[in-house]
């Protein structure tokens, strides 16, 4: 997590003399589209385009997400003024600003947030643009899986990133049971639409499949699928989730866009969660309640939960995993060239 210490603060160009707060503190208390990414900038092009996104969705349809006093449309803005002129030049300060304060911490050991919202008077254009950047440990691969819990339902405007889902998630809380990482959202207590901070995955045993005995590597294209859940569901499909799809088609591992159900979660034999930050982090243990009308009127030990175990990160999920830090060298983003 983010040290105030340890962290810049960009706003409309300008650094703060004020020490930030972390990542989370800023998010939960100030709305707007956002994204955050590694401090190496790891697929920025893909970040500054899901971000214009979310701005123009939320400005049309649910302003006052973006903070904007009614609906407004941003085509016309973001056509004038290309998404990476408008943040690029922030992130260019934010980031030098940092590497000035901690000139021995490597890029890939931050954490970049950028937003942007509907802005004041004074601000350009009447769109504020705020870059925080911050300390993170990203998790070494298959050292600590997650482990995740169903606690609450899906999220409004889910198609856009926004700032304030950071304060509306909160109210999950009292669904985490002790030792839980991430908490994961269903409308019905069957279908796993994504985590509260990431997009879930399962490797599917194929049903005309189905066997106790362990399959095979050069039998797998046959027997089993990779499975995360549609945008048309709801959710919002991040940028590794997108790049997990795009990996899965290319190196002709089977993958569906369908929610995963609790209801074959004996047919599940991977699990894993994706994010900006964590890339690909396996799955541990998946917990969910019994009885799903509990996470509307209970708390976490009120509740009888049914677990999923795994054992550490499986084939499939390491092949993916070797296969999006192959892409992440050959399609970086050179950082110097923005700074």
């Amino acid at each position: 997590m983010s040290s105030p210490a340890a962290a810049v603060l960009v706003s409309n160009g300008a650094v703060s003399p004020r020490a930030p707060p972390s990542a989370a503190s800023f998010l939960e208390a100030t709305p707007g589209a956002y994204t955050t990414a590694r401090g190496s900038l790891l697929w920025w092009p893909r970040h500054l385009r899901r971000l214009a996104e979310s701005a123009s969705l939320l400005a049309r349809s649910h302003p006052q997400l973006l903070g904007l006093p009614r609906p407004r449309s941003l085509d016309s803005f973001f056509s004038e003024t290309p998404i990476h002129a408008l943040v690029n030049p922030s992130v260019r300060l934010a980031i030098r600003e940092m590497r000035g304060r901690l000139p021995m911490v490597k890029e890939d050991d931050l954490a970049l947030t950028a937003l942007i919202r509907g802005g004041d008077s004074v601000s350009r254009d009447g769109i504020d643009v705020f870059i925080h950047v911050g300390m993170y440990s990203p998790p070494v691969f298959g050292d600590s899986g997650a482990r995740v819990a169903v606690a609450g339902t899906g999220r409004d405007a889910a198609a856009a990133k926004y700032a304030p889902w950071a304060r509306m998630r909160k109210s999950m809380e009292r669904m985490r049971p002790p030792g839980i990482t991430e908490l994961l959202l269903t409308n019905d207590g069957d279908h796993i639409l994504e985590g509260s901070v990431t997009n879930f995955f399962v490797v599917c045993q194929k049903e005309e499949h189905k066997s106790k005995e362990p399959f095979a590597v050069q039998t797998l294209t046959n027997m089993f699928e990779v499975q995360t859940a549609p945008i048309s569901d709801g959710i919002l499909s991040g940028i590794i989730c997108r790049i997990v799809i795009e990996v899965c088609h290319d190196i002709g591992i089977p993958v569906r866009e369908i929610s995963p159900s609790w209801s074959k979660h004996e047919l599940w034999q991977e699990a894993f969660v994706t994010s900006s930050l964590r890339l690909i982090q396996h799955v541990e243990s998946v917990q969910v309640p019994s009885l799903w009308e509990d996470v509307q009127s209970k708390t976490w030990s009120d509740v009888s939960w049914a677990v999923k175990q795994f054992q550490g990160p499986g084939c499939i999920t390491t092949q993916i995993q070797t296969e999006i830090l192959k892409r992440a060298r050959s399609e970086e983003y050179d950082i110097n060239n923005l700074l």
